[in-house]
């Protein structure tokens, strides 16, 4: 996020957080199976970002707020021992805006079959499926985020999307 140099520290906080928040929620969301339980971990993250040198977070905030999100929820999550899968419900309190009344059923209906057949995939699959398309992170970021290769990330979404075309086929 490309930001005046003039902006105060405080305009570029609530710049940060106006833009990532709602990504970040969603993200540790699925990760900690709560909305909030995932807002706890999001709050969290933003704390940790008003003690570090903006200048050192210069060209890689996203990759460093997804990364930190993802420690503190992995974190919650290995305290409760437990993790659920993301509902519809989720998905739709998720999109931020009513969608248009035609528009309903058939989405439902398209996220009831991509959301169980994302189930079927491992959970290495499903998290870099999610920061890749709902979060629109390159592999790069996804490799720092996650800790895997590039390499790995590429394997895992290509295999991932090739399974849930198979998985689309079937239904």
């Amino acid at each position: 996020m490309d930001q005046s140099a003039t902006d105060s520290p405080n305009e570029w906080i609530l710049d940060v957080v106006a833009r990532w928040e709602s990504d970040l929620v969603r993200y540790a969301r699925h990760l900690v199976g709560d909305v909030e339980r995932a807002r706890d971990v999001v709050q969290d993250t933003f704390l940790k970002l008003c003690q570090q040198d903006r200048g050192q977070l210069d060209g890689h905030l996203a990759e460093w707020l997804f990364t930190v999100c993802r420690n503190g929820a992995l974190d919650v999550r290995r305290k409760e021992q437990r993790m659920t899968t993301m509902t519809l419900e989720a998905v739709v309190d998720s999109v931020g805006c009513d969608p248009l009344p035609e528009d309903v059923a058939e989405q439902r209906d398209s996220t009831d079959k991509i959301l169980s057949l994302l189930a079927e995939l491992s959970s290495n699959q499903q998290e870099v499926l999610r920061l890749k398309f709902q979060n629109e992170l390159s592999y790069r970021e996804i490799s720092s985020i996650t800790g895997l290769t590039e390499t790995n990330v590429g394997f895992l979404i290509h295999v991932g999307i090739k399974r849930l075309r198979e998985l689309m086929k079937s239904i």
